[in-house]
C-alpha cells in the first residue's frame, strides 16, 4: 500500500489513524513457509498471531486466507500499543508458544517499520529454543531442522533440534496470492482473542520515545555541464 506517513502534532510518533493494516512482507513469507510445511504434511497445525488493536485482525483474515487454520488476535492498544517492541511481542509469542504446545515458531526476520531485526531472536532466548534466522531454505527431517542461513559472507548451513524459532529472509519463497474462494473461507475461520494478561505478560516498555521528526525536506538538484562545474560547486557548498 502507498501511504503518507504523517508525524503527529505533539511528535510522540506517526499517525496510524485510518491507516490500512497489510502484513509485513517478511512475515508473510513465513506464513507462506509453514502452509507449505503443512502441505508437505511435516506438520499438522498452522497458527497466525497477531499483536496490535482491532484492525490486526485483518491481517490475521489474510493468513488465514492463505492457508492458516486459525488465527490468535493479542489486544493491545493505547498506550501499550503505541509503546510496544520487539521484547513485550517476543514475550506474547514465547507464552503463546508454551500454551499451544508449538514445536515451530517462524516469523519474519524483521518488521520493514522499525527494522528492528529482534523478535525472533528474543522468542528464541525467552523459550530456550534453538534459533534458524535469516532462513533461505527450511527442511525438516524427523526432529531435526536444516536451515540455510543467508549472512554476510554467504550462505551457511545448520541443524537444530525441534522446538525451535525460525526467522524468514526474502529468498525462502514467495508468498502466495489469497484466491477469492479461500478468502471466502477465511471468514468462516476461528480467530481467538485475548489480552497480554491472560498470558501473564507484562507489556512494560524498557525503551522511551523521546520525539519522533519527520526529515528535513530535501532541496532540488542543479544541472552542471561538465566536471569543472561539478568540482566548483562542490567546493562551493564545502562538501570537498
Amino acid at each position: 500500500y502507498i501511504v503518507t506517513i504523517r508525524v503527529k502534532p505533539d511528535h510522540s510518533g506517526v499517525v496510524t489513524d485510518g491507516v490500512k493494516h497489510s502484513m509485513n512482507p517478511f512475515c508473510e513469507i513465513a506464513v507462506e513457509e509453514a502452509v507449505k510445511l503443512k502441505e508437505k504434511k511435516f506438520i499438522k497445525e498452522v497458527v497466525a498471531v497477531s499483536c496490535g488493536p482491532t484492525q490486526v485482525t485483518e491481517t490475521i483474515r489474510t493468513a488465514l486466507a492463505m492457508g492458516c487454520d486459525r488465527g490468535i488476535h493479542v489486544e493491545v492498544s493505547g498506550k501499550d500499543y503505541e509503546a510496544m517492541g520487539p521484547l513485550q511481542i517476543a514475550k506474547i509469542f514465547a507464552a503463546l508458544a508454551k500454551k499451544e504446545e508449538a514445536s515451530l515458531v517462524i516469523l519474519g526476520k524483521q518488521a520493514i517499520d522499525d527494522d528492528c531485526n529482534q523478535t525472533g531472536q528474543m522468542t528464541a532466548a525467552l523459550l530456550d529454543w534453538p534459533q534458524g534466522t535469516f532462513a533461505s531454505e527450511v527442511t525438516i527431517d524427523g526432529e531435526k531442522v536444516k536451515v540455510v542461513r543467508e549472512i554476510d559472507g554467504g550462505l551457511e548451513t545448520i541443524k537444530i533440534s525441534m522446538p525451535a524459532v525460525l526467522t524468514a529472509d526474502l529468498r525462502l519463497n514467495t508468498p502466495r496470492y489469497a484466491t477469492l474462494p479461500n478468502i471466502m473461507k477465511a471468514k468462516k475461520k476461528k480467530i481467538a482473542n485475548m489480552k497480554p494478561a491472560d498470558l501473564g505478560v507484562d507489556m512494560v516498555s524498557r525503551v522511551e520515545v523521546l520525539r519522533v521528526d519527520e526529515p528535513p525536506t530535501r532541496l532540488a538538484g542543479v544541472k552542471v555541464e561538465t566536471v569543472d562545474d561539478l568540482v566548483a560547486k562542490l567546493k562551493a557548498n564545502g562538501t570537498i
